[in-house]
């Protein structure tokens, strides 16, 4: 009988077998509820350490501290922090803090040298700024080295595009994931930006999903118009570089327009280009029209709980955003349904802008090796599946989750999500052109589209005053 249990274990872990098969074939091998429950807890340990080659106690009886925001991310590895203390028997502690305040907890901990923390949660564009600073470790060391990295990890089954876009040369302008890139954290759990809608107000108004601005902007308006105490759109509009991020960035690349044009080092602002303008005043037109009336405040939680209430018709933001007003306690639970979306009418695909939690270790660690471990379990096809089928740690960032079945048969109750993830997935990476001054940047760029919101100046006038004081920063920073 332990042959065959073991035979199980192993069947599971390696993913031949669904969750589903796996409690079939334990109830005939007469195992009750309690037994196969035991089991599912070996799993995860089973397959890591499969690779009898590397040794997961090197460091038992380690304790490492983590930095954490407040997000499901965190709770998933946090519900799942047995498995690795099991595997490995190293202890873990954390501090968690809400989004508003977490990086600064975090650019104050690296800025003064501190080594409280060994890991910690980071988006890519943070690692901008800490990894030429010289507050992360370059990773390429310990992944590249078998003797500290075990070879069921498999870096390969990490989306291409988000391993990529979590590395940096550090060379302003220089593409993201190029020669001589570092890498600064590992992907951990992303969101790409498409459109969520609610299917009840679209049934009722017998309305189609939009394909493209024009459409978007049209059926907005009509949800504006007819639908009582409803707005058309949401998308976010504070003053902030998370109000360009999401859905702007998304279509705006679409229509073939950039942040920044790179010649020989020089980077030289593009948001007045031809197709920028395009873009931009259809965007403006559209927030006019058929956004919220408080739009200049809205941030992530402003769009998304909008959606959940009943008070939007779509929202073009993180697919997740979606997902999570969708299978949360909100009033339109269950009635949001998902579409890939390309702005341009003339692209053959979506190119969504992503934002990615990511894992980084602090170079002012003392337990570098021992940190490097917890990040190869936190980030394993284990502990993604996990996440992925037991909390809400979507969207994971491994291939071989997006490919089991247990997975796919709960993202399926997601009208529309695993379509509009496979036709967006292919083209959603970073677009930003990495260099220092991003969130300056971006944050300039959010307060004109709050003036041209505003009808404060017209389009044109705006972009070309905002492309000429970005290039004053620019030149100012020795970056022109």
């Amino acid at each position: 009988m332990y042959d065959q249990e073991r035979d199980l274990i192993a069947a599971l872990a390696g993913h031949r077998i669904g969750r589903r098969d796996f409690m079939r074939r334990a109830s005939q091998l007469g195992l009750g509820a309690a037994a196969m429950s035991g089991l599912m807890g070996q799993m995860a340990s089973s397959a890591l350490a499969a690779d009898s080659s590397f040794d997961w106690k090197a460091h038992k009886g380690t304790t490492l501290k983590l930095l954490l925001n407040k997000h499901p991310y965190a709770d998933a590895m946090i519900a799942d922090l047995d498995a690795f203390k099991e595997l490995t028997g190293m202890d873990v502690t954390y501090d968690v803090f809400p989004e508003d305040v977490y990086f600064d907890k975090v650019t104050a901990a690296l800025s003064s040298s501190s080594s409280e923390y060994d890991a910690l949660m980071t988006g890519a564009y943070q690692t901008w700024t800490y990894g030429p600073a010289g507050w992360l470790v370059d990773l390429n060391d310990y992944i590249q080295d078998s003797a500290k990295t075990a070879g069921t990890w498999d870096w390969d089954d990490v989306l291409p595009n988000l391993r990529a876009s979590t590395s940096w040369s550090g060379v302003p302008g220089e593409a993201l994931g190029g020669k001589g890139a570092k890498q600064w954290a590992l992907p951990w759990a992303f969101e790409l930006n498409s459109i969520s809608y609610n299917k009840r107000i679209f049934d009722q108004q017998k309305l189609e999903v939009p394909k493209n601005l024009p459409d978007l902007m049209e059926t907005a308006a009509k949800i504006t118009k007819d639908v009582s105490g409803v707005y058309g759109i949401g998308v976010r509009g504070s003053r902030s570089w998370a109000t360009i991020h999401p859905g702007f960035l998304s279509g705006y690349v679409n229509y073939g327009a950039k942040d920044f044009t790179v010649d020989g080092g020089s980077l030289k602002a593009a948001m007045n280009s031809p197709e920028a303008k395009t873009f931009t005043a259809d965007w403006v037109k559209m927030i006019q029209e058929s956004g919220p009336k408080n739009w200049s405040t809205y941030t992530w939680y402003q769009v998304g709980n909008d959606l959940g209430a009943g008070a939007s018709g779509m929202i073009f933001d993180a697919d997740i955003l979606g997902y999570f007003q969708n299978n949360g306690d909100t009033k339109e639970k269950g009635n949001i349904g998902f579409h890939a979306f390309a702005a341009n009418p003339d692209a053959k695909e979506p190119t969504p802008n992503v934002w990615i939690w990511s894992l980084a270790m602090s170079n002012f660690s003392t337990k570098k090796d021992a940190a490097w471990y917890f990040m190869q379990w936190a980030t394993s096809k284990e502990h993604d599946l996990f996440g992925a089928v037991k909390k809400d740690m979507v969207n994971p960032v491994r291939q071989s989750v997006w490919d089991n079945d247990d997975f796919k048969t709960r993202i399926a109750q997601n009208a529309g999500y695993l379509e509009q993830f496979k036709a967006s997935e292919p083209g959603a990476k970073i677009y930003f052109t990495p260099q220092p001054l991003f969130f300056d940047v971006t944050t300039a760029w959010a307060a004109m589209l709050q003036r041209l919101v505003a009808k404060e100046l017209p389009v044109d006038e705006g972009l070309d005053q905002l492309v000429a004081s970005i290039d004053d920063q620019m030149s100012q920073a020795g970056l022109q």
